[in-house]
């Protein structure tokens, strides 16, 4: 596997690829990896020949009280994981190969999409990210980008951008990666006391008990995430949302709507966790 730093140096790989007829797959990450995001490689082998993943802490999707310097580099550790699953190349740019000019002030934003959700509390955030993506997009060039289903506003976001931007690259959501115990895998669990842990798969469960609701017959969503939000307090989280959303828009739902998310966000000491579940409603249900 390649290690590779520069913008140059990944466009001329990825040249030589091209020429040889191969089709290029592409992972973005942050780093500091784990099972989840080889699971995301799996897929990306799926579908290409080579495979390129990049890390890369992106400082423009950090808000104001998040600690862009705080988060876990750990080069070294990655680059072995992606090693034995296969790789072709690691790209780790420093950030002034992404932003060159400093500060940034080209931007790629997604209207309303990211005003929900995460996105209602992290203002800035989704810009940063279809920034970044967009940014390596341009870069690698692939023909395949793979990113995980836990982070349901990210993919529908990229999704989007992808659409209207007319870039031309598959954008795959590969299924979220569980413990045991159905926690969704993030670097964020490395956090977590042994105590909370032991709590943490709540959050899943909680979603899951939206779901069975939502298929019996419930179509009072405010009041389901009420009650949800509350019995998560119960036990300890600090709920940012719970929210029943229309899974195209984001808004939240209504009685009428069929294809659901039951997205949450809820920090349980330091990390902060995400999950999701979908919902699809029949005619009849309604």
């Amino acid at each position: 596997m390649e290690l590779l730093h520069t913008v140059a140096e990944v466009r001329e790989r990825v040249r030589q690829w091209r020429q040889a007829g191969k089709r290029v797959g592409f992972v973005p990450t942050m780093g500091n990896l784990h099972d989840g995001h080889l699971s995301l490689v799996r897929e990306a082998r799926r579908h290409s020949d080579e495979v390129v993943v990049s890390i890369f802490v992106n400082p423009t999707q950090f808000g104001p009280n998040e600690d862009f310097d705080a988060y876990p580099r750990t080069l070294d550790a990655d680059c072995a994981q992606l090693r034995d699953a296969g790789v072709a190349m690691a790209f780790a740019p420093a950030v002034e190969e992404i932003y060159p000019l400093g500060a940034n002030q080209t931007w790629v934003d997604v209207d309303a999409l990211g005003d929900y959700l995460c996105g209602a509390d992290r203002p800035g955030h989704f810009r940063g990210v279809t920034t970044v993506v967009s940014k390596l997009f341009n870069i690698v060039q692939p023909d395949v980008a793979v990113f995980g289903e836990k982070d349901f506003q990210q993919l529908a976001v990229i999704r989007r951008m992808v659409a209207e931007m007319l870039m031309p690259v598959r954008v795959i959501g590969a299924a979220t990666e569980r413990e045991s115990d159905g926690l969704a895998r993030s670097s964020r669990n490395g956090f977590l006391t042994t105590e909370e842990r032991a709590t943490a798969p709540l959050l899943q469960q909680h979603l899951q008990q939206a779901r069975r609701a939502i298929e019996a017959g419930e179509r009072d969503y405010r009041a389901l995430e009420r009650r949800l939000t509350a019995s998560l307090a119960e036990h300890g989280f600090d709920v940012d949302y719970i929210t029943v959303a229309n899974a195209d828009s984001l808004v939240p739902a209504g009685p009428g709507d069929r294809s659901l998310v039951v997205a949450a966000a809820a920090r349980l000491g330091r990390p902060r966790l995400i999950d999701n579940v979908t919902v699809k409603l029949a005619e009849t249900a309604l």
